[in-house]
């Protein structure tokens, strides 16, 4: 007979999430229950920052695929690698994965977006989603990010990760694990503005 840990277990084997994923909680934990609890669908695709920035991968899967940023120490890389890890209930696809000359590797990634001289939270979390997966699927230390800002002339930001950082990423991730698995319906954010930008504006209550 099957436990009921067992059941649980199982279901959770089945739930992968995304770095988006991961930053729609962080804005608001509601989006999480709304897209899996009730599967409700956001349509993001409406939103400008949203197509411009994927029409900026588009471009730079095909531009320069031989360069390798020897400034940072990069000796080898893969463009547009789909990773997964049932672990850590993450997936996604990096838009490049860095093999630098220390032995270590790094994601980087490419944002349509102004560098305004601090570092961002939510790209950050991004980044770090995207370290665990190459860590584990390479077996390779991933102590290091990279973020282009493509709106401010392709700036290159380097974001050091330390064990905090990764224990703050996976205790997010075991919330989101309890919106979706037990239907646990969060609170809202506490910030009026996103409630204003917000897809799910009209049903949050």
């Amino acid at each position: 007979m099957t436990s009921i840990n067992q059941t649980t277990k199982a279901g959770l084997m089945n739930i992968l999430l995304t770095p988006s994923d991961i930053l729609e909680y962080v804005y608001c934990p509601r989006f999480i229950y709304f897209m899996f609890a009730l599967e409700i669908e956001q349509h993001e695709d409406k939103r400008f920052k949203v197509r411009k920035g994927r029409d900026i991968h588009k471009v730079k899967s095909h531009i320069n695929k031989d360069y390798l940023r020897k400034k940072i120490g990069v000796t080898d890389k893969e463009s547009e690698v789909w990773l997964s890890s049932d672990t850590h209930h993450l997936k996604g696809i990096v838009d490049e994965v860095l093999t630098l000359d220390d032995g270590t590797m790094a994601p980087l990634d490419y944002k349509f977006a102004e560098y305004k001289d601090r570092q961002y939270k939510t790209h950050k979390t991004q980044s770090l989603a995207y370290a665990i997966l190459i860590s584990e699927n390479y077996g390779r230390p991933v102590r290091k990010g990279f973020v282009i800002y493509t709106r401010s002339r392709n700036k290159l930001v380097e974001i050091e990760f330390r064990q905090r950082d990764y224990d703050a990423l996976e205790k997010i991730i075991q919330e989101m694990l309890l919106i979706i698995q037990k239907g646990y319906y969060p609170k809202k954010t506490s910030s009026r503005a996103k409630c204003d930008d917000c897809t799910f504006r009209k049903i949050c209550v």
